[in-house]
């Protein structure tokens, strides 16, 4: 047990104290700290059986990038934007609503460096014109991506499948119900936010000007290009959702479709492909290094350790409150904990102790993807793309928190009431 706590809590001090990478101290600590426990040449067996329980999860997530990097080279985005921008006007409602919409759409690929660098230029002078309070920007396109980042190859599922040893597909069959209300909640609170902006600048109806499409008209080859990669998009979730193949196989038939059709040409392909491939290569890298950290605390018994020492001193009566608990928890705490640090490093743990609790580990991941960098992400200092969002926007941290916060955690209470009314989480 001490073992593993040392494990667990040096891994927190580097990655948390920013003096290792993720990538050096997911890698690095297990092992030593599996050696010093007198594991030998075992550990080498534990790690290896870590990497391959992380594959499938692995292969999923780089073709995944592949695949929506693709579609954005393609530019299947550009028409939705100036769909967006022409449909708004200068209402300052359907500005802001338009706003989320588009966050939302962008935020199909999983990145919020994109989604941001994507959604705020486009829709900026808007607000600018209109003298529209920035933190609304800020906080509408935050909300739009939180809830996005529950795609099963977002990152935090990503992170959850891969630590719990948990298949995406059957994780997110119990998150999709949650997001949608999710989604919806999210519109309302842009939609209440337009309202009070419109309130606020004496918004006449009559007096709108509808905006200018900001690209040249497109050709009929690019609505065909355009219309052909919506539905490939569409057909790539309905039968991932669906859960019938590997999630894997799914996405690199994507891949292979949406470079085949959108730049036939051999060099434009292997162009896309380097292109794409460093988020995808360092992500790839990361989960690896996360198969080493939980395949050594698991094959060893650390964890289970630790989590029998948790739920010795637990009262029995509380076991069944903890998914739920820890989804109130849950975006607050990505304020405090970086999500390779909670995924790889605390969820386990607290996996363990539900389990030893009558939880499954499917509700512990659950209940931690209601908040711990979903809604919570654009709002933690711990994440490079929070600075990104509140510079573009021309904002502080401290402005963004005290505004945006209680709307991201009032989203992430209502998929968690969602989540327990729908019997995915215990009361």
């Amino acid at each position: 047990m001490f073992f593993g706590i040392f494990i667990i809590v040096l891994l927190l001090i580097l990655i948390i104290g920013r003096i290792t990478s993720a990538l050096t101290a997911l890698i690095l600590v297990p092992i030593v700290g599996a050696l010093l426990a007198g594991h030998g040449i075992e550990t080498a067996s534990f790690a290896i059986n870590g990497i391959k329980n992380i594959a499938p999860i692995t292969a999923m997530f780089i073709f995944a990038i592949l695949f929506f990097g693709v579609l954005k080279d393609a530019k299947m985005f550009e028409p939705i934007i100036d769909f967006i921008l022409k449909k708004v006007g200068k209402n300052p409602t359907k500005i802001i609503v338009g706003s989320t919409i588009l966050a939302m759409l962008v935020h199909l690929d999983g990145s919020g460096a994109v989604t941001f660098l994507v959604t705020i230029p486009a829709m900026l002078p808007l607000y600018e014109e209109l003298n529209i309070d920035k933190r609304v920007l800020a906080a509408v396109v935050a909300l739009g991506a939180g809830t996005m980042n529950l795609v099963p190859w977002g990152g935090p599922v990503i992170r959850a499948a891969s630590a719990l040893d948990l298949e995406v597909t059957t994780l997110y069959k119990s998150l999709l119900l949650p997001q949608l209300i999710g989604i919806v909640s999210v519109l309302a609170i842009a939609w209440y936010l337009g309202r009070k902006e419109a309130k606020k600048f004496h918004y006449n109806n009559a007096s709108t000007k509808k905006k200018a499409p900001l690209r040249k008209k497109r050709t009929t080859l690019e609505i065909r290009y355009f219309v052909f990669n919506i539905l490939l998009t569409l057909i790539v979730i309905t039968i991932l959702i669906q859960g019938k193949f590997p999630p894997a196989l799914i996405f690199m038939l994507g891949t292979i479709v949406a470079l085949m059709v959108n730049f036939p040409k051999i060099n434009d392909q292997k162009e896309r492909l380097d292109a794409n491939a460093k988020p995808a290569l360092l992500m790839a890298s990361l989960l690896f290094a996360a198969g080493i950290f939980t395949g050594i605390l698991k094959e060893s018994g650390m964890i289970n350790e630790l989590a029998n020492g948790i739920v010795s001193i637990t009262p029995n009566q509380f076991g069944s409150h903890l998914p739920s608990v820890l989804g109130i928890l849950s975006m607050p705490l990505s304020l405090f904990f970086d999500p390779d640090s909670f995924y790889f490093g605390i969820l386990p743990v607290l996996s363990e102790v539900g389990i030893a609790l009558n939880n499954s580990p499917t509700q512990m991941a659950h209940a931690a993807l209601m908040g711990q960098m979903t809604t919570g992400f654009p709002l933690s200092p711990l994440t490079s793309s929070t600075f990104l969002l509140i510079g573009l926007c021309g904002i502080d941290l401290a402005q963004h928190q005290k505004f945006t916060f209680k709307y991201a955690y009032l989203v992430t209470l209502i998929m968690t009431f969602t989540s327990v009314l729908f019997g995915y989480l215990p009361l």
